[in-house]
């Protein structure tokens, strides 16, 4: 199979995640006492609270510097859930997040705003955006509040929410879930191995408009929890052909090649899943299993905190009944 042009990767980064909540599985890990707390809603016609100081964050662009205690964030780009997750009020936030239901309760009232809106932006009078290195005007959006933006996948999936715990002047909070979080997975890891097997194969594959795709491990959509941090293994066609670049394009014809001993199927509600009512798909050994378990596209793909939390609930649910 012929990989994706570029164009279709920077609309895979920009659905990221990698880069991931449930659908209606568990929604909360049974240790309530580490889940992050998501921030409320910031008030679009005034401040919350009074920021005040300054500190030096030291950005991949270089040292840039930032409200001690922000007070309204705009998110252009992927990472809502993290800013929600250490309790930080958004202004503003991206299309993507503002389709996760996830996020619903928190940012239902919050303003959609993207890298072009830029009046809107204004009139948010955001003291702190965030987004992608690829995001349009930059230096526009610099005249208007501090901007600090991250290369998608320059580093790991926890290491990105510690970032943004320093940015935030939150990085005690951000490494505390951190530490949490990885052993609460990897003990998941540990007990699901004991009921599936060692050997046993786990997917990640999702149908995004007419297109399918297999996963690799650092892609949203939970691939970091079960590969990283539970050490599932992958089907060995998985593992050749998704995992250097972290998402591969099949056909629904090869799709059996692909199909692990579990499947997370990944599905957008405009998605072409005709495929699953053909003979070939039911005969799939984790579909006559009742082995392939079925999320929301728009809740699962990112990778913060609040996401995370609900990928690990669900996977805790599906695999081990808890």
């Amino acid at each position: 199979m012929k990989k994706t042009l570029l164009p279709l990767a920077i609309i895979m980064m920009l659905l990221v995640s990698a880069c991931g909540g449930n659908n209606n599985a568990p929604g909360n890990s049974s240790n309530a006492s580490s889940q992050p707390s998501p921030s409320p809603t910031a008030d679009a016609n005034g401040h919350t609270g009074g920021a005040t100081g300054t500190i030096k964050y030291q950005s991949e662009n270089g040292e840039v510097e930032v409200p001690a205690n922000p007070q309204r964030v705009i998110v252009l780009s992927s990472f809502a859930g993290n800013v929600m997750a250490l309790g930080v009020n958004l202004a503003g936030v991206d299309s993507w997040s503002k389709l996760n239901p996830r996020y619903d309760e928190y940012i239902k009232d919050v303003a959609e705003v993207s890298d072009e809106s830029l009046e809107k932006i204004i009139e948010l009078e955001p003291d702190l955006i965030i987004g992608l290195s690829n995001i349009k005007n930059i230096d526009k959006l610099k005249e208007i509040a501090p901007t600090v933006t991250y290369t998608y996948g320059k580093v790991d999936y926890l290491t990105q929410h510690l970032e943004i715990g320093k940015l935030l002047n939150k990085e005690a909070e951000a490494k505390a879930w951190i530490d949490d979080f990885k052993a609460r997975a990897g003990q998941a890891g540990d007990d699901i191995k004991a009921k599936i097997g060692e050997n046993a194969t786990v997917s990640v594959v999702e149908s995004f408009d007419k297109q399918l795709y297999v996963y690799g491990d650092n892609w949203g959509r939970g691939t970091e929890i079960l590969y990283q941090e539970m050490k599932l293994a992958m089907p060995e066609k998985v593992t050749q052909d998704a995992l250097k670049d972290s998402y591969y394009a099949i056909s629904t014809e090869v799709l059996p090649d692909y199909m692990g001993d579990y499947v997370i199927f990944s599905k957008f509600a405009d998605a072409d899943t005709s495929f699953q009512s053909t003979e070939s798909y039911k005969n799939i050994p984790a579909v006559k299993n009742n082995q392939v378990f079925e999320v929301d596209g728009n809740q699962f793909y990112f990778n913060d905190p609040l996401t995370l939390e609900d990928q690990l609930a669900f996977f805790k649910q599906k695999f081990l009944g808890e």
